[in-house]
């Protein structure tokens, strides 16, 4: 089950780039980012409460704070970057750059929750690397 969400995960992706560069236009890059952070957020609460999932708020740990909102300053950061970017770049040239975040994430991965990077996964690492310079240069 885990493939079909990553898989409607990349064409929802897709879908935002493209959005978003249409939506972009003559709007400054920084408040683009606020107001489609403000349509995330409330989507994302009205999972919460359409799961009832808020009961358990009160259960979430001091180190899961810390890092949920380490990861939201993170995704943040991203996003200011990525609108900025798609406002001064094609979409078709920005995207391929973003997903190299695939190869940093392995890297990450590896080095700090210490999960394996075996043959295939360094081949396919130096393949999107390739594959993103085909495509931006």
């Amino acid at each position: 089950m885990w493939f079909v969400f990553a898989l409607l995960s990349a064409v929802f992706a897709a879908f935002t780039s493209i959005l978003a560069k249409v939506g972009i236009e003559g709007v400054n890059s920084n408040l683009a980012t606020a107001l489609r952070t403000v349509v995330v957020l409330a989507m994302a609460w009205l999972m919460v409460f359409v799961t009832n999932a808020q009961s358990g708020l009160p259960d979430i740990s001091r180190k899961s704070w810390v890092f949920l909102t380490l990861s939201g300053l993170a995704t943040g950061a991203s996003w200011l970057c990525y609108y900025k970017a798609l406002q001064l770049g094609q979409a078709s040239k920005v995207a391929p750059i973003d997903k190299l975040s695939i190869v940093f994430t392995i890297v990450l991965a590896y080095f700090f929750l210490h999960e394996q990077a075996d043959a295939k996964s360094v081949f396919g690492c130096l393949l999107i690397v390739a594959g993103t310079l085909v495509m931006v240069l």
